[in-house]
């Protein structure tokens, strides 16, 4: 069975990137330990866009639904309603699906 491959698009200002970047290395770790989870990357825009891709492979589209109900939804609540909501840093978010069908690593030497 293929991996799956989710990457999120999140629009984000300029103003609100070192925002988005710290809070994901806040939570560093907070996926690692997932059942499934194989893989992690967020990129920054270089040039021309204000899109930053997070990137996750995960082992099934079963343990990515694992884990967005369970430790995802929880980290997102921040503690209940009486807890301060933070803005997101992100104005806009898109989720793309892809099923691994081709993969390459370096050659050993």
């Amino acid at each position: 069975m293929p991996s799956v491959v989710k990457i999120n698009v999140l629009t984000v200002p300029e103003e609100q990137r070192e925002v988005l970047e710290k809070r994901f290395a806040s939570r560093a770790g907070a996926v690692e330990g997932s059942d499934g989870f194989e893989w992690f990357e967020l990129l920054r825009p270089v040039e021309g866009t204000d899109t930053y891709l997070v990137y996750t492979r995960w082992r099934s589209e079963e343990d990515f639904q694992a884990w967005m109900e369970g430790p995802m939804k929880a980290a997102h609540q921040r503690g209940g309603e009486d807890a301060p909501q933070q803005k997101p840093a992100a104005s806009g978010s898109t989720l793309w699906s892809f099923e691994v069908v081709q993969q390459a690593g370096p050659k050993q030497g």
